[in-house]
């Protein structure tokens, strides 16, 4: 029984080592960029100023609400068969926005700017200053929940989780708003993406509910507790349902920007059918992200855990894409495309650069490191009656 402890613990170890090695690269690359300047080092230009350290940044912050939102269902709102997973997941949740806070902040030239001038002139007009705001309470929110879950006060841990879900729905529907404001991508323009933004995001905690407890159980290579099997079967059953939203969402986006070829969207979305975007939207977003997991999920009726964490994974990387694809592709289309201007390309393009991936990496590893450690700290994040 010893030996077997110290192998399962190992396991859990040698992530945290790796998690740490990446995390400390990522850094190391983006520290680098404060001194030598990110437009020498970021792959970004003046036409596409938005970049793979974006779209990472969405990436987390959408799947950290979506872990609020989702594991809400059980601990905030009272339903029961989904409580025995709510203590990891509001942990992820709060490891994956951190992760995101890590992306951004090492993309912005001047990340020190932000709490100092958000607090010393805030300026409420601005979605840039209600997303600082609104995400620095959700994750306020988040930790005291998470506290009072290990101190077992679940009526007061359940008023700060309404209070995460609240200060969650507000910030991630203001991140729609930061993309769905802007007039000059007309890609983005419109009220579609707030609510767009809430069902990814709700798919997406969903998925990472299903893989990564999964992949804790799998590590240390124990017995899953009939009620988490219940509670992920559930989850399942959730999953199969906002995939399906997504699905509607995304055919009728298509449509929408196809009827009546609407400058920059139907560009844009042309490019995702049929250009140079087209692999990520048919292979990831499509099959791996939306139909895959739809249909795996509900030909094994939400029971198989074991298939559902597969296609859960695959749909998590599948996102990263998707959130790539959002906001590199709503910048490709050049403003004055209508112009027949000689010389003006097609499409703009983007490539990230190697200090680009490498701060990707280092924010993978922070969300592995602390995974990792919650693993270890909190004995598994076991089931707990509430």
């Amino acid at each position: 029984m010893v030996v077997a402890g110290n192998v399962r613990q190992g396991r859990i170890m040698v992530l945290f080592v790796i998690s740490l090695i990446l995390l400390g690269v990522g850094v190391a690359a983006g520290i680098r960029g404060f001194l030598v300047g990110h437009t020498e080092v970021y792959g970004v230009t003046r036409e596409i100023p938005w970049g793979i350290l974006i779209s990472t940044y969405v990436f987390w912050v959408v799947t950290s609400t979506g872990l609020c939102l989702t594991s809400s269902i059980g601990h905030v709102f009272g339903y029961k068969p989904m409580e025995p997973v709510a203590s990891r997941s509001i942990f992820l949740a709060i490891a994956t926005i951190v992760s995101g806070f890590l992306a951004i902040g090492l993309e912005l030239e001047n990340p020190w700017r932000l709490p100092i001038w958000n607090t010393l002139s805030p300026n409420l007009r601005s979605n840039i200053w209600w997303m600082g705001t609104l995400y620095g309470a959700y994750l306020f929110f988040m930790l005291v929940e998470f506290g009072l879950i290990q101190l077992h006060k679940h009526k007061e841990a359940g008023l700060a989780g309404l209070l995460g879900v609240i200060s969650g729905v507000a910030a991630h529907s203001n991140l729609g708003a930061v993309f769905g404001l802007l007039h000059a991508h007309e890609f983005w323009y419109g009220p579609y993406m707030p609510i767009y933004f809430i069902a990814s995001a709700m798919m997406s905690g969903a998925a990472a509910i299903l893989f990564f407890t999964w992949l804790a159980y799998r590590l240390t290579d124990r017995q899953m507790e009939p009620e988490v099997v219940r509670a992920l079967q559930v989850t399942g059953k959730v999953y199969a349902l906002l995939t399906a939203v997504v699905i509607f969402f995304t055919i009728w986006k298509i449509i929408a920007s196809l009827a009546g070829k609407p400058h920059g969207k139907w560009e844009t979305i042309m490019a995702m059918l049929k250009g140079p975007f087209a692999f990520n939207f048919w292979v990831f977003e499509i099959f791996l992200g939306l139909v895959l997991p739809f249909l795996v999920v509900i030909g094994v009726r939400a029971r198989d855990i074991n298939a559902m964490a597969y296609v859960a994974g695959l749909a998590l990387l599948a996102i990263f894409v998707m959130r790539y694809d959002l906001v590199v592709g709503g910048q490709i289309v050049p403003h004055y495309h209508g112009m027949h201007i000689y010389g003006l390309p097609e499409y703009y393009h983007y490539t990230p650069s190697l200090s680009e991936w490498l701060v990707v990496l280092g924010s993978f590893g922070l969300f592995g490191a602390l995974f990792s450690w919650g693993e270890m700290a909190f004995k598994g994040h076991p089931p707990v009656k509430h």
